[in-house]
């Protein structure tokens, strides 16, 4: 008797161990995804393949980061998920340089986000309505910088052609569009003020120009929250897009939709396709599907669904709550990891997702699979990264380089160990590169202004060469 329930204990424990394990990346693999990043960095910025690269690295026209002379007030507009923020932005120069920040959060209703374009642009700027009158400025005209961070195209600074909606959003007649366009027009539309829009920038610009203005060795924009992208700064002679050989230019990657044309299948799992299969998006966004805020709570739910069905979880039996998409939230994968005393906090999910009767081995079981899929994210983003900053030792045929990574996001800030294990990841996969992580505060905000200023006091500059 004894030993047929060891057996069928060895045997279920050797169950679980074997579906987790197609969520474990070994070394190698890890490597493969970094050398296959590589790959897809230079088709996109290659004017032969960009077409065809999953990896689009797009030009920002944004050229230097600041040097603390830059001087005045901005407007910046900062939307990238389902919360919109308006910040006013005080930039003094000088020797006792500061940028000062006030701002307002607003929520974007769901019909505003899967609306018409007009409705979505509206919204925006009644926002800015209210925040210029609860700043006691209205119908003031500042020069503003737009943080817009969805995949744009730009020719300039002051013009992003929307390529495609990400992250839950689908509002009609923008896809194609020029957001600076739109959202004058709506400026227009409710004829209370005029604003100068100088830049549109995506918030891992705002990110890397945030974390620049504090250490000029920051060359590299990280996002890791609801969804995830990079940018950095690469020598203009790559950049095929644009002409012009010189200096070098931040390019914005949009590498969460490497994977699309297939680059991860072989480390994909049933739980991916899952996650895919029933996104707003299927076949999109692979990449930021295997990582990002957005989609890793659902990751766990598939698999927890998984172990349940062959009743190596919750007795096999299935609470409604847990058989409803979206119910494990990533923020959940956080607690659960943050909690080292008795699993309480794991209990107190659980309960909450109906699963009143699960017993202390089902909490240590659903800690360990928030574990793996949060340590695969971490790894999978460090990948990625390593082959960024080799790329940038590369061009500047360095055998060391020594750098900083400016990163926001709510997951790489929030979760225990995504961090630290990222950055572990970093440095075994480039070795030869000395990689420093700067936590951005307010950085898509906040960055949106400093290049409105840099802009601005160019502008300047080329003014009064001219007038001489």
């Amino acid at each position: 008797m004894v030993t047929a329930v060891a057996y069928r204990l060895a045997t279920q424990h050797a169950e679980r161990q074997r579906i987790l394990d197609a969520l474990r990346l070994s070394r190698e693999q890890l490597l493969e995804v970094k050398r296959r990043m590589g790959e897809e960095i230079n088709r996109g910025l290659a004017k032969e393949s960009h077409d065809q690269a999953t990896v689009k690295m797009l030009p920002t026209y944004v050229r230097s980061t600041p040097d603390g002379t830059e001087h005045g007030d901005f407007l910046a507009l900062d939307l990238g998920g389902t919360n919109f923020r308006v910040l006013l932005v005080r930039v003094r120069g000088g020797k006792r340089r500061s940028v000062e920040m006030h701002n307002k959060i607003y929520a974007i209703p769901q019909e505003a986000m899967q609306g018409t374009g007009e409705e979505l642009f509206d919204h925006i700027v009644h926002c800015i309505a209210d925040f210029l009158e609860y700043m006691g400025m209205k119908g003031a005209s500042l020069p503003l910088g737009f943080t817009f961070s969805f995949p744009c195209h730009q020719n300039k600074l002051d013009q992003g052609i929307l390529l495609k909606w990400t992250k839950g959003f689908k509002a009609t007649g923008c896809e194609g569009e020029d957001v600076v366009s739109l959202l004058k027009d709506a400026i227009h539309r409710r004829e209370e003020f005029d604003l100068d829009v100088v830049a549109v920038v995506n918030d891992t610009v705002g990110t890397m120009m945030t974390c620049g203005y504090e250490d000029p060795l920051c060359e590299v924009g990280l996002i890791v929250g609801t969804g995830t992208n990079a940018c950095y700064m690469e020598e203009m002679q790559n950049v095929e897009l644009v002409e012009g050989d010189e200096g070098r230019m931040c390019v914005n990657m949009e590498w969460g939709a490497f994977g699309d044309h297939g680059e991860l299948d072989d480390f994909s799992t049933e739980f991916d396709r899952a996650v895919d299969d029933c996104a707003t998006n299927p076949g999109k966004q692979r990449y930021e599907k295997m990582i990002s805020g957005m989609y890793l709570g659902e990751i766990v739910r598939n698999v927890l669904l998984e172990f349940t069905a062959k009743g190596l979880l919750f007795r096999g039996k299935l609470s409604e709550r847990l058989k409803t998409r979206g119910i494990f939230e990533t923020k959940f994968l956080s607690q659960i990891e943050s909690d080292r005393l008795a699993l309480r906090q794991v209990r107190s999910i659980l309960q909450h997702l109906g699963l009143t009767s699960s017993t202390c081995d089902d909490s240590i079981l659903v800690k360990e699979v928030c574990s793996v899929v949060a340590r695969r994210a971490a790894q999978l983003c460090g990948a990625g990264l390593a082959a960024v900053v080799d790329k940038i030792r590369q061009n500047r045929n360095l055998s060391k380089l020594k750098i900083t990574v400016g990163v926001d996001g709510t997951l790489y800030k929030l979760h225990p160990h995504f961090s630290s294990i990222m950055h572990e990841t970093v440095r075994d996969l480039a070795p030869q590169c000395e990689v420093t992580f700067l936590q951005s505060e307010d950085g898509s905000g906040k960055g949106a202004a400093l290049i409105t200023a840099v802009a601005c006091h160019l502008l300047c500059l080329i003014a009064s060469v001219n007038q001489k």
